[in-house]
């Protein structure tokens, strides 16, 4: 036994991630069911990618966003107008080009960043979300000029290949987003991520070194809006399966915000730690609540009973550990191999 604990802590710290990642393409469509698919694993990934984005720019780069779900707005019906207008325009060419419309837009909102700080700025950025809500509900040529707004997204094909049901769905965001998790880490591990950090942490010592500030500061919001609009085209286009302005609103906006909180900030496993207790901890109390108190109580009263747990608990565990929890897995797995780093 301690000889196959002490291999376990010679394994590199990549061996993790990469048997997850093979479990999660391997073995979880062989068992998964639907519910587990539909309900758990798609949000999961779209908003662990939205996370993901907001986390480059308030946790690496230190710009604080209210904005996210807006730029994730965007990003689901640019490529449902770009999918619709643009004849022979692949479906990944919509993905990559509702990104790019984000990420202008995104620059666009974060010039504001290059004169204000903090509060200010995170109010700033709401406009962004009132904006974006107000422009695809008055404008209906967004929306194909649907009477109730409401729009089915259309099929997800990949070069011929229809991918209607929950697994291949599935299949296909696990794939975006590994791939954009990828170049994420890649991005932070070199010196534009170094930029960031700097920028963060002392915006005056990172300009006396030659770290240009008001680049470094406009590259966040332009990678993190478009990292934030593929997450709102598989939230829109994989797990909704449909595009509405109901479904980016400011409680979305203050989801991914409490993702990266309770997650960790500036940490790229932070983001899928934050979101996979966001999205499985209340499917675990809507049911907890359901068999003890179903009876007594109607729906409306579970669910708010729901949410005041659910907050409770995220403060007294942000007082626990106020670091999220890569920090809290970082250091159990120093008290299991304390050579780790």
């Amino acid at each position: 036994m301690a000889a196959l604990l002490q291999q376990f802590r010679s394994l590199p710290s990549w061996y993790g991630p990469v048997a997850l990642l093979a479990a999660a393409y391997g073995l979880v469509p062989l068992v998964g069911s639907n519910y587990l698919f539909e309900a758990i694993l798609l949000p999961f990934l779209a908003l662990s990618l939205a996370a993901l984005g907001l986390n480059l720019l308030t946790g690496y780069a230190g710009q604080v966003s209210l904005g996210s779900a807006a730029f994730m707005a965007v990003g689901a019906f640019a490529a449902y107008n770009l999918n619709l207008r643009v004849d022979g325009l692949p479906f990944l060419g919509s993905i990559v080009l509702a990104g790019l419309v984000a990420a202008a837009i995104g620059i666009l909102f974060g010039l504001p960043s290059l004169r204000l700080r903090g509060f200010y700025l995170a109010v700033s950025t709401l406009a962004a979300q009132f904006f974006v809500q107000w422009a695809l509900t008055k404008f209906s040529w967004f929306s194909n000029d649907s009477p109730s707004g409401v729009i089915n997204a259309p099929r997800l094909q990949i070069a011929g290949l229809a991918l209607d049901g929950p697994v291949a769905r599935y299949l296909f965001a696990l794939t975006v987003v590994a791939v954009l998790t990828v170049l994420a880490w890649r991005l932070v591990q070199s010196q534009t991520g170094r930029n960031f950090i700097a920028v963060r942490d002392n915006e005056t010592a990172a300009r006396v070194i030659g770290v240009p500030v008001l680049r470094t500061k406009l590259l966040a919001f332009a990678v993190s809006s478009f990292i934030i609009a593929v997450a709102g085209v598989l939230w829109a286009f994989a797990y909704l399966r449909t595009v509405e302005p109901a479904g980016f609103n400011l409680d979305r906006s203050f989801q991914i915000l409490f993702i990266i909180i309770i997650g960790g900030l500036g940490s790229i496993r932070g983001a899928f730690l934050g979101a996979a207790l966001i999205v499985v901890f209340p499917l675990l109390l809507s049911r907890l609540g359901s068999a003890l108190l179903g009876g007594l109580f109607d729906s409306g009263v579970l669910d708010m009973s729901q949410r005041i747990v659910l907050g409770a608990l995220i403060i007294l565990f942000l007082i626990l550990e106020p670091d999220g929890l890569a920090a809290l897995g970082q250091r159990l797995r120093r008290r299991l191999s304390p050579t780790l780093a």
